[in-house]
């Protein structure tokens, strides 16, 4: 399943809030830098799916606010 991802890096408050079925809006605390804010959105996805942080994947927008993921719910 892909979803689309929309990401406020450096936020005051942490939050996921799920638009439609395949689209979510992301705010984390940790900076776009060094990976950083991309590692929290995989944890942040797999949490809300309960998922391991593996079946989630990143497949484009690593440098850019709009991201596509993959993740692997195993129907």
């Amino acid at each position: 399943m892909y979803i689309k991802i929309r990401v406020t890096p450096d936020a005051k408050v942490e939050k996921l809030a799920q638009k439609t079925k395949d689209h979510f809006t992301i705010s984390v605390r940790e900076p776009a830098e060094r990976n950083l804010a991309n590692g929290r959105v995989l944890e942040l996805v797999a949490r809300h799916f309960k998922l391991p942080i593996g079946k989630v994947r990143m497949n484009s927008g690593h440098h850019s606010p709009s991201k596509i993921l993959s993740v692997d719910i195993g129907d």
